[in-house]
């Protein structure tokens, strides 16, 4: 497919009346350098891909510990698919939750430290499920404002009323619970590695506020499960945070775990309120019982080779080394994602263009996904990454950003 490729053709039946509104809005998109179009990988998910024919080394898979290819990984999927068939046929509460569903659940409440998990289909629908089904009509959900879409989409879905502080702005956060005071339940969400930047939330600052207003905490923690921690077990872990004041914790498959889907650890109480009043959980088909049994697997290899975090800190630091020294503009991040700002929009497709025909593929983010604004190169590492790699990286950069 061509990175040129055009605009939709017109149908020669227009399916909706505002057709016309939609190709203009289309037209303004790409006249603005934010139309974003799909790619085809072929072959294996690794850090040297081939995307539309051509060979690249990568830098914008979240495969943050090198697991999508894992041996063990592939072979417990293959086993259980072929035992079992691919799909699951039903709902978690009907027929769809196997023995491989379960046992996931239990291994996953032991590592993290929590009394119950409940599966999900995919991250996003973890969150939209949470927020709606634990807020109500006299309740109020407030946001960071660089929190992700399916946060932002949760709360806006929600009978709550939503409300938004400015990112990691404690202070702000502190008077938006003065502010809400009157509400019935208020509930605090946050990413804690966010997914555009980088950085952390301070969770420990998040924790006690929430003590003190007496106010629940829901974390996502997508880009920090599997990564941050001696043990992998993100967010809390970095943080040393007692188990006790353990927030509500969102954690996904698609990233650290290399498979897919995603999961919520909580209290026994709050799990069966998912389990009855979640819809994204109650009212879709579970997720393959061969990718819940991979990700068991996922799940035992990210505890055993710890070696796998260590690597990934040290290719970050190498880059951000070398990224000092060549005077990219960096954001404030020590995690796998590393952001590097770019004036605008055109500038961040110019430098992605230039780096692609050296060979380098990162990922080119422009709004809306980011405020206008803060169009960047957004890069991220894996344990699959060697030290030649970074230099390379380094050295594509240096030469893309001096045109």
């Amino acid at each position: 497919m061509s990175k040129t490729a055009l605009l939709p053709p017109e149908p020669q039946v227009a399916q909706l009346p505002w057709h016309k509104q939609l190709q203009q809005s289309l037209q303004q998109r790409r006249d603005a350098g934010l139309y974003r179009q799909t790619r085809q990988r072929q072959g294996e998910q690794s850090v040297e891909v081939v995307v539309d024919g051509q060979s690249f080394l990568s830098f914008t898979s979240n495969d943050y510990l090198g697991l999508a290819s894992h041996p063990d990984v592939r072979a417990a999927f293959i086993k259980v698919a072929s035992e079992e068939g691919v799909g699951s046929g039903a709902a978690h509460l009907l027929t769809g939750h196997s023995v491989h569903h379960q046992h996931l659940e239990e291994q996953l409440a032991v590592f993290c430290q929590q009394e119950a998990v409940l599966l999900f289909s995919t991250g996003y629908m973890a969150n939209i499920g949470v927020i709606d089904a634990l807020t109500g009509r006299n309740d109020v959900v407030i946001q960071d404002k660089l929190n992700h879409a399916s946060l932002l989409d949760g709360g806006r879905l929600s009978e709550a009323r939503q409300w938004r502080y400015a990112h990691n702005d404690m202070q702000q956060l502190h008077r938006r619970l003065h502010q809400t005071s009157d509400a019935g339940q208020r509930l605090i969400v946050s990413d804690g590695v966010f997914s555009m930047d980088g950085d952390l939330a301070p969770l420990p600052e998040i924790m006690a506020l929430a003590q003190q207003h007496r106010t629940a905490v829901l974390i996502d923690d997508a880009h920090a499960i599997g990564v941050l921690g001696s043990q992998g077990r993100g967010s809390v872990e970095h943080w040393q945070l007692e188990p006790a004041s353990y927030p509500i914790v969102v954690g996904t498959f698609g990233k650290a775990f290399g498979t897919a889907g995603a999961f919520v650890a909580a209290d026994e109480v709050v799990i069966e309120t998912l389990r009855q009043h979640a819809r994204s959980y109650v009212y879709t088909t579970a997720q393959p019982a061969a990718i819940a049994a991979a990700t068991s697997v996922s799940l035992r290899l990210l505890q055993a080779e710890s070696w796998r975090r260590e690597k990934l800190q040290a290719l970050i630091e190498q880059f951000r080394r070398g990224a000092e020294q060549l005077g990219l503009p960096l954001m404030d991040s020590q995690t796998a994602i590393q952001p590097v700002l770019m004036d605008n929009e055109h500038q961040a497709l110019a430098v992605g263009q230039s780096l692609e025909q050296q060979g380098i593929l990162v990922g080119v983010i422009r709004p809306p996904t980011v405020p206008a604004g803060s169009a960047r190169l957004r890069i991220t590492f894996s344990a699959l990454h060697q030290s030649e790699h970074v230099d390379r990286l380094l050295s594509a950069l240096e030469q893309a950003c001096a045109h």
